[in-house]
């Protein structure tokens, strides 16, 4: 959702380079993780496969790193989602953001720890609906549509913003052991379905974040469907707030169950503390003041994924398939090895700066 208030700062044309190779650098991990994945004892999540792979210690590194990545990408949904709900439904009933990051923090809670199996029965139907939403607002707002907010020139300062949150938006890995245990006997699909997702889920953020851009261009926020206010029907935008609210939704519970299940199952943690940890901790890093999103998507994106990108490069080197490789595949996991250590090593210096 921040992905247009990127490309309004930083200008298409570099974010359109950015789409073309992040997404293709997102495929090519992913192929590697699905080898891996596939030869790979069942019910292990990431850290399990780095101590598969690479041992002990590269593990409890790992596994530091996952569980403040994965709180870092909660906290971010938190903050949308509240950011979201107060917009649609504080005109009517007043109350706080708070108020409605409390109810969204109980719903989503309470669903976590009964692990109840609701994200693969409405996740469809909700990017059906979040497709729907985004093709309204283009009939309706296709007049405001202008090609000098698309194309207005952009701030070279801003040129590496967009690494760290479009890194974000496209990242699955921790998805494809989930896959690949519910494919079963049909494990021979698990590369075709990741690749596809990944180009369709690409392909939609960037008419997206083209769409949006026309219309609000400078005026674009942080979190773009609030912009589109002043531009478009009212009660259109309240729709897909509502629908962008369910898709947090889901994907905070995605996660969440995820991340539960990655402690219980490498960690031994028993489930109430592993429930705790997962839900509880990004509400109160919320109720102490960390509510900047696109901070928290660069940080999570650039270093802590850029670092599994790495691990999951020198887990897929121990395996016969990277041994096999031709010349030209090694090259490209050695250069994307480099892309990842500087993408690290950029977002530590912006922060620390």
């Amino acid at each position: 959702m921040s992905l247009p208030y990127i490309a309004s700062r930083v200008g298409i044309w570099p974010m359109l380079f950015y789409f073309l190779v992040i997404t293709a650098l997102i495929v090519f991990i992913n192929l590697i993780f699905c080898d891996l994945s596939l030869r790979t004892p069942d019910f292990k999540r990431f850290p399990g496969f780095v101590g598969y792979y690479l041992g002990k210690w590269p593990e409890v590194f790992t596994m530091i790193s996952i569980i403040v990545g994965t709180l870092g990408v909660l906290l971010a949904y938190l903050i949308v989602a509240g950011q979201f709900l107060t917009a649609v439904l504080q005109p009517m009933f007043g109350g706080s953001e708070l108020l409605y990051i409390f109810i969204y923090f109980i719903a989503v809670s309470l669903i976590i720890y009964f692990d109840i199996k609701i994200v693969a029965r409405v996740e469809f139907l909700v990017l059906v609906l979040l497709f729907f939403s985004v093709l309204f607002i283009f009939i309706d707002g296709f007049s405001q549509i202008k090609l000098s907010n698309i194309f207005a020139a952009g701030q070279l300062s801003y040129f590496f913003l967009p690494y760290g949150p479009l890194l974000f938006a496209l990242w699955g890995v921790s998805l494809i052991p989930e896959v690949e245990e519910m494919l079963r006997g049909k494990k021979g699909n698990l590369k075709k379905n990741i690749v596809f997702s990944t180009i369709l889920v690409s392909i939609f953020y960037l008419l997206f974040t083209i769409l949006i851009l026309g219309i609000t261009g400078v005026n674009t926020g942080s979190v773009a469907l609030t912009s589109l206010k002043n531009f478009v029907s009212n009660q259109l935008v309240s729709l897909a707030l509502l629908v962008g609210t369910m898709a947090t939704f889901t994907a905070f519970i995605a996660q969440g169950i995820i991340f539960k299940k990655t402690l219980v199952f490498d960690l031994g943690i028993k489930h109430w503390q592993a429930f705790v940890m997962t839900c509880f901790t990004p509400m109160i890093l919320f109720l102490l003041g960390l509510k900047s999103f696109i901070p928290i998507l660069s940080l999570v994106g650039g270093v802590l994924l850029g670092i599994d990108g790495i691990l999951i490069l020198l887990m897929y080197k121990k395996i016969p398939a990277y041994q096999q490789a031709g010349q030209i595949k090694k090259a490209i996991v050695n250069l994307l090895a480099l892309v990842f250590v500087f993408g690290v090593a950029y977002e530590i210096i912006y922060f620390v700066k």
